[in-house]
């Protein structure tokens, strides 16, 4: 398994995220996870609007390798940490696990909704 090869099974996942292609992406986890691939799919905002690779970092010796995801869905935006082994021969996803999550931009677009329908904006609390 080499970096390269990494890169690429990655940016298939990241497309994959898009498209809201599931087979894809369950087809790159390894045995052990594809035995209950629902945990796994329940992490992911399907479909993502967008995902790109933000990092990758080898470890063990080129054994393992962690990417770190940047994933966009019409509702948040998070980071997902993919773990990668050789398994058989190939490069599977061993681990997911959610980095950072926040809610995409909703409370700037409520402001802005309310600011363009002409609505008072509430006043900070505290003192005068």
């Amino acid at each position: 398994m080499t970096e390269e090869e990494v890169r690429e099974r990655t940016a298939g996942i990241c497309a994959a995220l898009v498209a809201g292609d599931v087979g894809q992406v369950v087809e790159a986890l390894s045995d052990e996870l594809k035995r209950n691939p629902g945990e796994v799919v329940a992490m992911l905002p399907l479909p993502a609007v967008s995902a790109q690779l933000m990092r990758l970092e080898g470890s063990g010796g080129g054994s393992a390798y962690v990417a770190l995801l940047d994933v966009t869905s019409e509702t948040e935006q998070l980071e997902l940490q993919v773990r990668w082994k050789d398994r058989d021969g190939e490069p599977r996803i061993v681990e997911v696990s959610h980095v950072s999550r926040r809610a995409r931009e909703a409370e700037a677009e409520a402001a802005a909704a309310a600011e363009a329908d002409g609505s008072p904006e509430a006043e900070p609390a505290g003192e005068p």
